[in-house]
């Protein structure tokens, strides 16, 4: 069935025949309604109700067991009690059916017990060669090919196939997305619930129903990320197949977020990684299941050829001053641009408008649209084909020529060159879907709509960057290799030695400003003066990690004298800190500073869920108080690290302030994606990688401090 190329997936999301296991002749019941769903919607496959209690049911034999059934199955949807499903499984491994979707809950959801028993299940379902999707899930609709193995009410009404796939860790909160979507035109080819995941995950069936040719979206609900490399591989595919996808984590606190040794470990929570893993692999989030609609909408049917924005530039058309200005806003706030219009542009929209209409973008047809609609289709297709214009919203309130509109616009839709959404407050269900039909995006108002359309642009920006960046990906990925080779990382875990730490880094190219370890007073004034002075002192201790809580920092040390007394002072102040704390000596470092100097931070974690991230900050106060990072899974090429220096809110420092010269962003992206590759190549040994502060001038880039950590 369909033109899905096959796989081990193949049985479970287009079966050609299914059994129904505890099937019932009451179609109101959670085991009745698949069989209901399946006759109703002209499923073309052999249907095999099973259950001892019946013979037939609705005119179908019903088998005892699965194994008495006499032909081929490949889906078994198992509707039984929780302590009958295991025996099932295995019945349905001696039948040589290969996928079933568990409704029954009772599982890991229920507790320790209950894991205990999905455990044992995951057995089952591998020693039997069965592919698993749940337990406790809602199942699994395919309207393309009337696959309607799920026990939502979805599965009962009108299901048209349609361009979204759909799949959801939260089956109550997607199926009823699902339904809301439809009311706005909005139809899905694939809802996918997957419950507990005791086998078949979010990301697995994501990837196998976005390469459908029939599905152009992508949309889900996520409520925790197993399978971080996955997640990266579907964002990939996702961007080369040129198929957006919509996401909306669902419990977005930083659990992973926990005091540890370094800024950089203690601000990589999982949510400010999973949002720079989004942006590095081109997933839109999407804050509410309200904003995952309408999102999805954008890109089915705004961009449903392909025509993404090429740029921030919004045209805006309205028949209010108001709603204009209200758009003009929210644009703003979303990071667009609202550009001025050509004469050309102008002087045509003069010839159509009356005299007290704007001209200027907003654009403002004024009540005269209200009595004379078509004057809004013309002048927005004139705003739309600006050149100053790469994407265009037209707002409209009621009107009573809704026919005339649907079609206007309908008709625009099939001439555009650019992508365009409309805001139509108060739209009826006919317009909302009239409009759907005919593959044009209407929202319920200005602000979704505005929101609708930073997203387009959004997509747009990552999918180029994508495809320019594809050159510097294969590099990265061969230095990877090469740093991996050559990479001896000390075998201990724990804090790695400063003096150790800094040439593993200088090895990579990361520059850190010159050190050396003494451990005495006379050793300490050695190397002061072979590095030059002035110089600063710190104290060397595995078990001192923050040392200027310690007292173990003398800054500005200019001669030998006070050099001494600096080494004696920071080992005491070390010694009060922690009695028990072994000392190792103390590091005599140069001390650099520039009039034109900024303040980073730039470190690794090793995130649980997607490994080595690397992270770029402000210093300063932007890291204590603001929290201004950026975030990548490791590795990243040059441009994507100057992409996280964009996402900074202070990034205009950068550019220099007060007097001062503009750093070397182009030195501070190489140092970005160096300490990016080191970080890929250490993988699983990487616990924590702190330089801070990385000095920032017009000249290069210079880390003054090295915390590493290995696990």
């Amino acid at each position: 069935m369909g033109t899905h190329p096959v796989s081990s997936l193949t049985p479970l999301l287009a079966p050609r025949a299914i059994a129904i296991l505890g099937a019932s002749e009451d179609f109101r019941k959670l085991n009745g309604i698949p069989l209901k769903a399946l006759l109703d919607k002209g499923y073309r496959g052999a249907i095999y109700p099973v259950n001892p209690k019946y013979t037939e049911i609705a005119g179908l034999r019903c088998y005892p067991t699965v194994e008495d059934i006499p032909g081929e199955v490949d889906l078994a949807i198992v509707t039984v009690a929780h302590n009958r499903v295991i025996e099932n499984i295995r019945a349905l491994g001696r039948k040589g059916v290969r996928a079933a979707v568990v409704f029954s809950s009772g599982f890991a959801e229920v507790g320790e017990e209950g894991a205990m028993r999905q455990r044992e299940l995951q057995q089952a379902a591998r020693e039997a060669g069965v592919r698993l999707l749940g337990p406790n899930c809602l199942g699994l609709v395919n309207t393309f090919d009337n696959v309607m193995a799920s026990f939502a009410q979805f599965a009962l009404g009108p299901t048209p196939g349609g361009p979204i796939a759909l799949v959801t860790q939260s089956g109550a909160l997607g199926t009823a997305t699902v339904g809301v979507g439809k009311a706005r035109g909005l139809h899905v080819g694939y809802l996918v619930t997957t419950g507990n995941e005791s086998d078949v995950g979010f990301v697995e069936i994501m990837r196998e129903v976005i390469a459908d040719p029939r599905i152009s979206v992508g949309a889900g609900f996520i409520e925790g990320v197993r399978d971080g490399t996955g997640l990266v591989a579907l964002g990939q595919q996702s961007l080369d197949l040129s198929k957006p996808l919509v996401l909306t984590k669902l419990g977005r606190t930083d659990a992973g977020a926990k005091a540890v040794a370094s800024h950089t470990g203690s601000l990589a929570g999982a949510e400010n990684v999973f949002d720079g893993v989004a942006r590095q692999f081109g997933i839109v989030r999407a804050r509410s299941d309200e904003q995952l609609l309408d999102y999805t909408n954008a890109f089915a049917y705004a961009c449903s050829d392909g025509a993404l924005p090429q740029g921030p530039r919004v045209g805006i058309l309205t028949r209010s001053g108001g709603a204009g200005a209200l758009m003009a806003d929210h644009a703003f706030e979303q990071g667009l641009r609202i550009p001025d219009l050509s004469a050309e542009t102008a002087a045509a929209l003069k010839g159509i408008l009356p005299e007290f209409g704007s001209v200027a973008n907003p654009v403002d047809v004024t009540a005269v649209g209200m009595f004379n609609p078509g004057v809004i289709c013309d002048a927005f297709e004139r705003v739309l084909n600006d050149p100053n214009v790469d994407v265009g919203i037209a707002w409209m309130g009621s009107t009573r020529e809704v026919d005339f509109m649907v079609q206007a616009f309908a008709d625009l839709r099939a001439r555009a060159k650019k992508p365009f959404v409309l805001a139509w407050s108060g739209a009826s269900e006919a317009a909302v879907q009239g409009l759907a039909a005919a593959q044009v995006a209407v929202f319920r108002g200005p602000e979704p709509a505005v929101a609708a359309v930073a997203a387009l642009v959004r997509y747009a920006g990552m999918r180029r960057h994508w495809d320019t960046d594809r050159a510097q990906r294969r590099i990265a990925a061969g230095q990877v290799e090469v740093v991996r080779a050559g990479l001896s990382l000390p075998t201990a875990a724990g804090a790695v030695d400063t003096v150790i730490a800094a040439g593993l880094l200088a090895a990579q190219g990361i520059e850190i400003a010159p050190l050396a370890l003494a451990t005495n007073a006379d050793e300490a004034v050695d190397a002061a003066e072979r590095l030059g002075y002035p110089v600063v002192l710190k104290i060397e201790s595995q078990q001192i990690l923050h040392k200027t809580e310690a007292q173990g920092v003398v800054l500005s040390l200019r001669d030998a004298a006070s050099v001494r007394e600096a080494f004696e002072h920071v080992v005491a102040n070390a010694r009060r800190y922690d009695a028990e704390a072994r000392i190792d000596g103390v590091v005599v470092q140069k001390m650099i500073g520039h009039s034109d100097a900024v303040e980073m931070v730039v470190g690794l974690n090793q995130d649980p869920v997607f490994g080595p991230v690397v992270m770029v900050g402000m210093g300063g106060i932007f890291i204590e108080v603001l929290k201004d990072v950026s975030l990548r899974r490791a590795p990243v090429t040059e441009a994507e690290a100057g992409r996280m220096i964009e996402d900074l809110r202070a990034r205009v420092v950068l550019n220099g302030v007060r007097g001062k010269a503009p750093v070397d962003r182009a030195a501070l992206c190489r140092f970005i994606a160096a300490v990016s590759r080191f970080g890929a190549a250490a993988g699983p040994r990487l616990g924590e990688l702190d330089l801070n502060p990385v000095l920032v001038t017009p000249e290069g880039v210079t880390a003054l401090d090295v915390l590493l950590t290995l696990r």
